[in-house]
């Protein structure tokens, strides 16, 4: 657990799940999961990379191999996991590769990173129930893949809008 994610469950007994998404801009997708029912945490950083401790710096020129994620704890027993992909779904477009609302390079590419097999399953499972629903005019372009080692983006990215109120805020997608 990074310490964002330690600070917000408090009850030791707790079942936690986690998933790392990436789709776009990391402050965006974190703030499409905040103060949602059943989110326990996030944490934005960098993954799928073959550089350690990768900063934003790096990680912008698109250079490294890492995605801009979101590590996202959550209580399966108030959310589930199809209902968290949905959202995921429906706040970046997994049908765009390397470019989302404004946002271009391999770092913004869309990944789900996942924790356990059993989620691997329903991610890909909840992927080809989006293809077939025809709301897609482009084939989705979202990954499926363990998840990689994580590393926390800087303090000044960690919610970033809730940092800046409404002085900047880019459109969800």
């Amino acid at each position: 657990m990074f310490p964002y994610m330690e600070n917000a469950i408090t009850d030791t007994n707790q079942v936690v799940g986690q998933v790392t998404l990436a789709g776009g801009s990391f402050w965006n997708i974190e703030a499409g999961f905040r103060g949602v029912t059943g989110i326990l945490a996030t944490v934005v950083g960098y993954t799928g990379g073959d550089e350690e401790h990768p900063d934003y710096a790096r990680v912008s020129t698109g250079e490294t191999g890492h995605v801009e994620a979101v590590r996202v704890a959550y209580d399966p027993a108030a959310i589930s996991f199809t209902t968290i992909l949905s959202r995921f779904f429906n706040l970046h477009d997994p049908a765009s590769d390397e470019s989302q609302a404004g946002f271009d390079g391999s770092q913004y590419r869309s990944v789900i990173f996942c924790h356990t097999e059993e989620d691997c399953r329903t991610a890909r499972a909840f992927i080809r129930e989006e293809v077939a629903s025809g709301k897609y005019t482009a084939p989705v372009v979202t990954v499926v893949v363990p998840a990689a080692p994580f590393w926390p983006a800087e303090e000044c990215h960690q919610q970033y809008y809730e940092k800046l109120g409404n002085r900047y805020r880019r459109p969800l997608f």
